[in-house]
């Protein structure tokens, strides 16, 4: 399946790897997401190093379904907060595929699905490639605080973006084809202390349930692993829709 695997050789990537054990034992414990599986309709079932045959003290459906932050406010996500479908995209500006989705596929949903009110979509800056990648994603993060974030998330995912890299005078420039109103500001806030713990959130998140590439989703609490086909996604909103309604 499409997606950008973790690298292992990165000093840079591997530092975010450095969880307690014992977030690390609960993420297992609790057999959260199975990243290998495809199709939505194959992944239901118990997680990654769940074979062991331990009951799970929760309902993993129900723990990852309450990823969902629904706030109102949330700078990176776009969609009602009380839609009925909420899809949560682990992602990393410097991943082909998840460049692949953001220019193919998510503005169909965006068309289709999230001016209707049928899905919201919930941005989780989950980089993996080093340094530029963290830059990147803190440099998205501050220009959300300036309601820039999505001409921001289409700029930098912009077809041979990721081949000029991600240097701060990069990010600059960026922000400044983004619209971003007050580039001191920008900068500012991208090297601030609430980028780092926005950053910091987003990532323990995703290693807590076992996301180990990019793209990865969660479309109400079921995992599809990479940049599968727009078929793929229309059909499980679809059944994630008429679930929400029996509900």
């Amino acid at each position: 399946m499409p997606s950008s695997k973790k690298p292992s050789t990165k000093k840079s990537s591997a530092k975010p790897l450095l969880i307690s054990a014992g977030v690390a034992l609960a993420a297992i414990t609790l057999g959260l997401v199975s990243w290998q599986a495809t199709a939505p309709a194959e992944t239901g079932s118990a997680g990654s190093g769940s074979g062991s045959g331990a009951t799970p003290r929760t309902d993993p459906a129900a723990e990852l379904k309450a990823l969902a932050r629904r706030e109102s406010g949330d700078k990176l996500a776009v969609g009602r907060a009380d839609a009925p479908v909420v899809l949560i995209e682990y992602s990393d500006f410097k991943c082909g595929y998840c460049g692949k989705f953001a220019r193919d596929t998510e503005p169909e949903l965006v068309k289709k699905y999230v001016e209707d009110g049928t899905l919201r979509i919930e941005w989780r800056n989950f980089p993996i490639f080093g340094a530029e990648s963290e830059a990147a994603a803190k440099a998205a993060w501050a220009a959300g605080q300036q309601d820039r974030f999505d001409a921001f998330h289409a700029a930098a995912y912009a077809g041979g973006s990721k081949e000029k890299g991600f240097a701060e005078p990069r990010l600059v420039e960026l922000a400044r084809e983004a619209g971003v109103p007050d580039l001191e500001r920008f900068k500012a806030d991208m090297a601030g202390e609430q980028a780092a713990a926005a950053l910091k959130k987003d990532q323990e998140e995703g290693y807590r349930i076992g996301v180990t590439s990019t793209p990865s989703f969660l479309l109400n609490g079921k995992p599809i692993a990479g940049a599968q086909p727009l078929d793929t996604f229309t059909a499980a909103i679809a059944r994630a829709k008429a679930e929400a309604a029996k509900q």
